[in-house]
């Protein structure tokens, strides 16, 4: 598969690079970004894939969380797609934050409207891995993946339907119950008004069928986070399918830290050394 290099950019002895490709599953011309660290010049590299929010593109985790000077001292290949197929010309894909374009929400649709493009999960579980460790020096072994608010529950559905795929998982503000909240509105346009089919994209209710391989999960909330107060993420409802299921999870809840990508910058290197360990177990 065809790799177009957009930009490529020096950043602690390594290279930030952006590729555009067309995706096979989504029927449209993706960007991703890649950070090289100076040890794939050498040999194959640990891999940690980033998953963004809603609105977002591959831009805004590489230009904001800093998380450079971390991965390139434990020699991690970092891969950050963007959050949704673009330029597709389907009805009211333009019309709202909350679904359509920058709101894929990391599900695989069933609504004609959208089926066709909207694969954001197979594209990033399934083509996105092969198209990097097709192209770049990525140990195929040993992956994990981390996000921010939908990015983090497309991170802790990645985690949870494959298991012993990503050898750890940790997440900023996820949306971790979006069957009760946030994601009602996406996954009613996605995937129809069936509510049992949204299950099978909802970590609470993903933890409660999870066949008992060891994970471990480290979240990081914010207290003053303003969608926290409004209850879109309940951090509290995977916790306790967590505790139920005894999957060890680390919960951190800061205090004067909102949902932004200042509060990712302080925790980033620190999410990024517990992958690192995990990674060269």
């Amino acid at each position: 598969m065809a790799l177009k290099q957009v930009s490529s950019s020096k950043c602690f002895g390594g290279l930030q690079k952006v590729f555009e490709h067309h995706s096979v599953e989504l029927k449209c011309k993706m960007k991703f970004a890649v950070y090289l660290p100076p040890k794939a010049e050498t040999g194959k590299c640990l891999v940690l894939y980033w998953l963004s929010g809603l609105t977002c593109i591959e831009q805004n985790f590489i230009s904001k969380s800093g998380y450079h000077q971390a991965t390139s001292e434990y020699g991690l290949v970092v891969i950050a797609p963007d959050t949704s197929p673009r330029g597709c010309s389907i009805k009211g894909e333009e019309d709202s934050w909350d679904v359509g374009t920058g709101a894929g929400f990391y599900v695989n649709a069933t609504e004609d409207l959208w089926k066709t493009n909207y694969r954001m999960y197979a594209y990033v579980s399934k083509e996105l891995p092969q198209l990097i460790n097709d192209n770049f020096p990525a140990d195929p072994q040993r992956m994990s993946v981390f996000g921010h608010s939908m990015g983090g529950h497309g991170a802790l559905i990645c985690a949870l339907k494959n298991p012993r795929k990503y050898k750890y998982v940790s997440a900023f503000a996820p949306l971790c119950n979006p069957v009760l909240c946030w994601g009602k509105k996406a996954f009613t346009g996605y995937l129809g008004t069936d509510q049992s089919k949204w299950e099978a994209y909802d970590a609470t209710c993903l933890v409660k069928s999870y066949p008992g391989s060891q994970l471990d999960i480290l979240i990081d909330q914010g207290k003053d986070d303003e969608f926290l107060s409004d209850g879109q993420l309940l951090p509290d409802n995977v916790i306790a399918s967590c505790t139920e299921k005894k999957i060890p999870v680390v919960f951190r809840l800061p205090e004067g830290y909102d949902h932004s990508y200042y509060f990712i910058a302080i925790v980033i290197a620190d999410h990024i050394r517990h992958h690192a360990k995990y990674l060269n177990a």
